[in-house]
């Protein structure tokens, strides 16, 4: 089964200002986004699909796509504010994207078989590309079965305030039960890491957007999205997020999800703040 990695990449500018001024964070320049597509070529996904914003193609070809054209097969697919379904039109009060799952809608021209998906600004580890790799490739023949690397919240905190991330609840047989969004996550003085009154344990397993789907994703996000857009169409905050999506299909039964758990570090950019760590962890790289 051939396979893509799909980067969610439209946000890049929006944290930055641009991409001009986004600074390279490896120690010969490489951006987080470049150790995603070396780590997934060498597990063995043939074509990368970057999702981008129309008004940063040109940055991001030069700075970042340019590079792996050569490479590898290499596609861009432009979010796009107004993609939106047949009897639905943009409202006027819409000014920011409609989230991680339309991202993906927007590359689904591209998609044709099994593929990753990941954030352009998540450094997931060889690990994590490694297994999702192996799992697409061994359950080529199970179109709703799905797979999602977990990591523990502990590692996953930020020493600048707080997070979001998926909290999953996973069964004896490694498959995933539930995954629920908490959007304000954050150590106290006490040292329990809570969201509101809510404490959870250090080792509770998150999603950090990774995910490895078969085609049958896409054409179920497809349909999704319509229900989505009837109750939030007039919102201008609401958000069509691919977990939340994904647990909608977990609970309706349609689907399994395994949950693999990875060893290797994770850490991200959100701020500017982050910048630093960053740049230690990937300077002690091995």
């Amino acid at each position: 089964m051939s396979s893509s990695l799909v980067v969610l990449a439209a946000g890049m500018g929006s944290r930055y200002g641009g991409l001009k001024q986004m600074d390279p964070v490896g120690p010969s320049g490489e951006f987080i986004i470049d150790y995603s597509v070396k780590d997934a070529l060498t597990a063995g996904f043939e074509r990368i699909v970057f999702v981008i914003r129309r008004d940063l193609e040109e940055d991001f070809r030069n700075l970042v796509g340019r590079q792996w054209e050569n490479k590898t097969d290499v596609h861009y697919a432009m979010q796009e504010l107004d993609d939106l379904p047949e009897g639905f039109d943009l409202p006027a009060s819409r000014k920011k994207p409609w989230g991680t799952g339309h991202a993906l809608l927007a590359a689904r021209a591209h998609v044709t078989d099994a593929f990753a998906v990941v954030n352009a600004d998540d450094f997931y580890g060889a690990e994590a590309f490694a297994l999702s790799g192996a799992f697409l490739s061994k359950t080529a023949n199970e179109p709703d079965l799905y797979s999602m690397v977990a990591y523990r919240l502990d590692k996953t905190l930020s020493d600048f305030g707080s997070v979001s991330r998926g909290i999953c609840t996973v069964n004896n047989d490694e498959m995933l039960v539930d995954i629920e969004e908490r959007l304000e996550l954050i150590r106290g003085e006490d040292g329990i890491v809570r969201d509101g009154a809510d404490a959870f344990a250090d080792e509770t397993l998150v999603s950090m957007n990774m995910f490895a789907f078969k085609r049958s994703f896409m054409n179920r996000l497809e349909k999704e999205f319509p229900r989505f857009l009837k109750d939030a169409i007039k919102k201008p905050k609401a958000e069509f997020q691919v977990p939340t999506a994904l647990r909608a299909f977990l609970t309706n039964g349609e689907v399994q999800v395994k949950v693999m758990q990875t060893q290797s570090a994770w850490f991200g950019i959100t701020s500017r703040k982050d910048r630093a760590i960053v740049v230690e962890h990937l300077r002690n790289l091995k």
